[in-house]
């Protein structure tokens, strides 16, 4: 039997997408749920798992590499 991590969960109701107020270290729940959606992959990251997002853009990342794609988009 293999393990689930966060990644793997499947979150297939469109009610569980959670929106956010992206800040500087935090985030503020705006209307629950357990996910949001990578904005450069379109992942669904649970929030328990959300470690990148931009203030700025207000958009949250899968991950460092995500991250990277839309800096470099942003600052060619």
């Amino acid at each position: 039997m293999t393990g689930m991590n966060a990644i793997d969960r499947d979150f297939s109701s469109p009610a569980d997408l959670a929106s956010l107020h992206y800040g500087d270290g935090e985030f503020v729940v705006l209307k629950n749920g357990k996910y949001v959606m990578c904005a450069v992959s379109g992942v669904k990251i649970p929030l328990e798992a959300l470690r990148y997002w931009s203030v700025p853009l207000q958009e949250a990342y899968a991950g460092p590499e995500e991250s990277l794609i839309r800096w470099r988009e942003r600052n060619p």
